[in-house]
C-alpha cells in the first residue's frame, strides 16, 4: 500500500485484534454466567454499542493507517493496557461486553475497590488515546461524545438493574 505507515498499520492491528479477542472473551464469559443463572439486561442498547465501537475502528483504520504514530500517545495507550488488565484479572469471569446480572456479591478486589465503574473510565480514555496516536482528534472528540451518550444509558441501565438486585436480595 502505497503511503502506508507500517507502524499505523501494526497498531491498528493490534488495536483491531484486542478488540476482536475481547468480544471472544465476553461470549465466553457471559455463556458461562447465564449458565450459572445470570441475566441479562438492557440487550436492546447493545448493537447500538457495538456499532458506535466499530465506526470508531473504522474510522481510525480509515483516516489513520498514514499517519505518523506519536509515541507520547503511544505510551499512553500502554499505560491504559495495564489498568485493562488490572480490570480483567480483578473481574474474571464476570468481565463482558454486555449487562449481565447475576445473584453474586460484586466484584471488590483491584481497581473496583477505588471505583464503581473502572472499565467504562478505561473505554473512555481510550475513545481520546487511540485516535490520538494517529492524530486523529476529530475521531477522538466525535467518539467521546458518541460514547458518552451511550454510557450515560448503559450506566443508568446497569446501576438500576444492579439496584433491583440488591433490592431483591433484601426481600428474599
Amino acid at each position: 500500500m502505497h503511503g502506508a505507515s507500517v507502524p499505523a498499520l501494526l497498531f491498528i492491528a493490534f488495536v483491531v485484534m484486542q478488540r476482536l479477542g475481547e468480544l471472544l472473551l465476553a461470549r465466553r464469559n457471559t455463556a458461562v454466567l447465564m449458565a450459572r443463572g445470570a441475566r441479562e439486561i438492557g440487550a436492546d442498547h447493545y448493537p447500538l454499542m457495538v456499532g458506535m465501537h466499530t465506526g470508531w475502528l473504522l474510522a481510525i483504520a480509515g483516516f489513520g493507517w498514514q499517519a505518523p504514530v506519536s509515541a507520547t500517545w503511544l505510551f499512553a495507550y500502554a499505560v491504559l493496557q495495564a489498568l485493562r488488565v488490572w480490570i480483567l484479572a480483578s473481574l474474571g469471569s464476570r468481565w463482558t461486553t454486555r449487562i449481565i446480572i447475576i445473584d453474586e456479591p460484586l466484584v471488590v478486589r483491584g481497581p473496583y475497590r477505588f471505583l464503581s465503574h473502572p472499565n467504562y473510565m478505561l473505554v473512555v480514555a481510550e475513545m481520546v488515546v487511540v485516535p490520538m496516536v494517529l492524530g486523529l482528534v476529530w475521531v477522538a472528540a466525535l467518539f467521546t461524545v458518541l460514547n458518552a451518550a451511550i454510557l450515560a444509558l448503559r450506566i443508568s441501565v446497569e446501576q438500576r438493574g444492579l439496584d433491583a438486585n440488591r433490592n431483591q436480595d433484601r426481600l428474599g
